[in-house]
């Protein structure tokens, strides 16, 4: 089943109601987003893109991305939303691994972009442009049929050896994530309206498709990112409305002075990384029952286990702080267990890796047998992260992987920036690890065996991956701890950042 049936069918039943606004003005009905994705689909039809060809989007939040995304669901063709934050070699390499054909940009990425564009891609069009906009004069086209079995979605998620890699979304993963979230998470009601305030290039998107299905309005901030005071406003504009962010997030709203409107506040919902118990307390005390929380990762799209809001605020219940220290329960559609090195499941209360499995598990790794299957053996993903299962089924987080660091939300392999540091001819040793960080929830740190200057290893950064993956602080020592066998050890070093003043 192809997710551009859902707008069609919402459009077709409902034409007159809104669907997409831009800060408090309604911009598209259901029947107008949907042309324009028909229209959109014609146009990359008269390019000569077929069922299966990956299209990317590099894009801040715009109402545009609604009709880019389902545009190129309704020509059947794989949607490539990429994290417009990346630097434009980060995102060159993921045009040329995805193959995409089609590249939309944001104004201002576009020229980035076009510098760094592998030749397979055949087309970068600047969204707004004159270009742009012709392309919704094509004739409209029907819904390319698809399998809930083909890809939807090649969703781009850092990993330990330093590329990214893709993880394949079907129509299936898509559509039982959806259903997931209505369900267990935030029940949506006609005209009930989520604020994408994070990137919907990753969580906040991956929303978008249970509003569509349930005819709710998806609002994108004007300045098209996450200001506090602006998504206040919008709350008070918008009743019963959604939001989901990052701990870091939640925690500069609970922070922010203006008037919040929580009574419009329909769901609050956090992932990416663990809240501390005490933001979390704040963050119920500024705005009553309506957080909620999630746990999963790009190749189980926000659905391995929530926290309910009821469980969040029953301050009553005896195991309260634990169950709000807790990742949740597994959602009812997936199977969760803790197993040891071996993959043999083990007991209630015991630490091993987080394995899960259900119709949200992604397809596999694009292009790469060898990853998926080490993530997918035995039918089971294998998230990496370390946890365990408590006596009344609610997951504890011990680690998100033993060397990811989340910063603001996104997640930071250090080997990606290892890899640019150890370019530079007067480093010659170096690791980096995550500093506890109350604003950011971690802080990249780079412990350095050389003689290079700060500034020299900042401009190196910024001139190789993103300005969010660049160490906030440089540590120089006259040598990194190691076992044995010559390996670094990270557990060492973090024990170490601890003492350091």
């Amino acid at each position: 089943m192809n997710q551009a049936l859902w707008l069609s069918r919402s459009a077709l039943q409902h034409p007159s109601m809104s669907a997409v606004a831009c800060g408090t003005c309604v911009v598209a009905s259901y029947a107008q987003l949907a042309e324009r994705a028909a229209r959109l689909a014609g146009a990359l039809r008269r390019f000569g893109l077929v069922p299966g060809d990956r299209v990317a989007v590099v894009s801040k939040n715009c109402p545009d991305y609604l009709a880019l995304l389902y545009g190129i669901w309704h020509a059947g063709c794989a949607a490539v939303p990429a994290n417009a934050k990346l630097h434009g070699a980060e995102l060159g390499y993921i045009l040329e691994h995805s193959g995409a054909r089609v590249c939309f940009a944001s104004q201002g990425i576009d020229a980035e972009m076009a510098s760094h564009a592998p030749a397979s891609l055949e087309r970068l069009i600047t969204i707004g442009s004159a270009e742009y906009d012709a392309l919704f004069s094509a004739d409209a086209v029907d819904v390319t049929p698809r399998d809930g079995g083909d890809l939807a979605w090649l969703f781009y998620t850092s990993g330990t050896t330093g590329r990214p890699k893709g993880a394949m979304l079907t129509h299936r993963n898509l559509a039982a994530a959806s259903q997931a979230y209505a369900t267990e998470v935030d029940p949506i009601s006609p005209g009930d309206a989520i604020i994408h305030a994070a990137p919907m290039s990753h969580g906040s998107g991956l929303y978008i498709m249970a509003h569509v299905a349930k005819l709710g309005v998806q609002v994108v901030p004007e300045s098209g990112g996450f200001e506090p005071e602006e998504v206040f406003d919008l709350f008070g504009h918008w009743p019963r409305a959604s939001m989901f962010a990052a701990p870091t997030m939640i925690k500069r709203l609970a922070d922010c002075p203006a008037d919040c409107h929580a009574e419009n506040i329909r769901t609050l919902i956090w992932g990416g990384a663990p809240m501390y118990v005490e933001d979390a307390l704040q963050a119920l005390d500024r705005f009553g029952p309506r957080l909620a929380q999630i746990y999963g990762q790009g190749e189980a799209p926000m659905t391995i286990t929530t926290l309910s809001k009821r469980e969040i605020a029953d301050r009553d219940h005896p195991r309260w702080r634990a169950r709000l220290a807790s990742a949740g329960k597994p959602y009812s559609s997936v199977d969760v267990m803790i197993a040891d090195a071996a993959d043999a499941p083990l007991p209630l209360g015991e630490t091993g890796e987080i394995l899960c499995r259900g119709e949200v598990v992604m397809a596999g790794y694009w292009r790469n047998d060898e990853a998926t299957a080490a993530s997918l053996r035995g039918g089971w993903l294998h998230t990496g992260d370390v946890g365990a299962i408590d006596e009344e089924g609610y997951l504890q987080l011990k680690d998100r992987s033993k060397d990811l660091i989340i910063s603001g939300g996104s997640n930071i392999y250090p080997r990606e920036v290892e890899e640019v540091l150890l370019t530079h001819p007067d480093v010659r040793e170096v690791s980096v690890i995550g500093r506890p960080d109350r604003e950011w929830g971690e802080a990249v740190v780079a412990y350095v065996v050389g003689g290079a200057l700060p500034a020299e290893l900042d401009a190196l950064c910024l001139s190789r991956i993103a300005r969010f993956k660049r160490p906030k602080d440089y540590v120089f020592v006259d040598a990194l701890p190691k076992n044995n066998y010559g390996k670094i050890l990270k557990t060492e070093l973090r024990v170490m950042d601890k003492k350091t003043p």
